[in-house]
């Protein structure tokens, strides 16, 4: 195995989910390397023309993960450091049996893929704090040693449980492949379509009656950049990665200017489900446990050893999706501020 300390850099990058956000502009920002002399770019869909644009001198493979036709194109082309972004369909799409068969089946393509070529040496897998669930028992910060307290049993989240166990798997079965797991906390930006972005878009904002789940983002441009910096770098391992600090969902949607309004648990998806639009990604019930008791990760790792520091702030990052993100405000911060103040000295004149 290379020395971690002097990372050379990739030959042939080969970029799955190529018409995703995240894999298409990853792909965009390989390219515009030159250090790099080949860029692939691969997906069953076409990128939008604005995006294939942005991807310059990259080749574009049009194939679908789950075929055999990915080990034919990794073994072609002789490429040697894979990133397995695909799964980055999560953005837009609610899970189904149909998303969890493309997810898991074409991880074990990408992986025998991997395993039979013997000129790729470094596997990069695009996972999600998603696998660390979400619970009343969870610890304040999850590292990535922690184990779920009540691991998921649908959703992406399981769909990456069992991703991330192939791909280890390969680790062990071709130990000169070096293997880099990144779990990105909640994506927030302007650009990006998500579904946690949708949720709090509503004008109306559906939440778990008597929580208060804490929350961090990571900004569109950080999810990128962390994603660059892996492919580019050296390090083996499994990261968090996160927007410093936390904050409550209350304080998010004060902040956005929209309205709250409590709801029992079991009428949290239901009632999102009428305020949205048909176009918007769904919140699905799965998601249920995370606006309940939130999640919150660790990300010492992140800065320590894979020496990577994101540029928002999770404040930051919400922020930036309030100013270019389009929402309008349904009532002021400044309004939210004043009504506070005039709570407080009330409560303070009954005391």
């Amino acid at each position: 195995m290379p020395d971690e300390a002097t990372p050379t850099t990739p030959r042939t990058v080969l970029v799955t989910g190529a018409s995703t956000f995240l894999g298409g502009y990853l792909v965009a920002r390989l390219a515009a390397n030159p250090a790099i002399e080949r860029v692939l770019a691969v997906d069953s869909r076409v990128p939008r023309k604005d995006l294939m644009r942005r991807m310059g001198r990259a080749e574009f493979l049009r194939l679908d993960i789950r075929r055999p036709a990915i080990a034919k194109a990794i073994a072609g082309y002789e490429v040697d450091t894979v990133v397995h972004a695909a799964t980055s369909i999560m953005e837009t799409a609610p899970h189904s049996s149909a998303i969890k068969e493309f997810n898991v089946v074409g991880a074990m393509q990408v992986c025998a893929a991997c395993q039979r070529s013997p000129s790729v040496k470094r596997l990069i897998l695009r996972s999600t704090a998603m696998v660390y669930g979400a619970s009343a028992h969870d610890p304040s910060h999850f590292s990535e040693g922690t184990p779920a307290r009540r691991e998921p049993k649908r959703g992406y989240g399981r769909d990456l449980l069992d991703i991330e166990g192939y791909v280890r798997g390969l680790g062990r079965r071709r130990q000169d492949i070096e293997v880099t797991i990144v779990r990105p906390q909640a994506i927030l930006g302007p650009r990006i379509n998500t579904r946690m972005g949708s949720y709090l878009a509503l004008p109306v904002v559906p939440t778990v009656i008597g929580y208060q789940p804490r929350l961090q983002f990571l900004h569109e441009e950080d999810a990128l950049a962390a994603m660059e910096h892996v492919t580019l770098g050296s390090k083996v391992g499994t990261f968090n990665v996160s927007g410093e600090g936390v904050v409550t969902l209350t304080q998010a949607i004060r902040r956005i200017g929209h309205i709250e309004l409590p709801v029992p648990s079991s009428l949290l998806a239901p009632i999102t489900g009428v305020f949205q639009d048909l176009r918007s990604a769904k919140l699905r019930s799965s998601q249920t446990e995370y606006l309940t008791y939130g999640r919150v990760l660790d990300t010492t790792r992140m800065r320590s050893e894979l020496g990577f520091a994101p540029r928002f702030s999770t404040l930051e990052t919400l922020d930036d999706f309030i100013e270019r993100g389009g929402s309008t405000a349904v009532v002021e911060p400044d309004s939210w501020r004043s009504l506070e103040r005039r709570v407080v000295a009330a409560a303070h004149q009954l005391q």
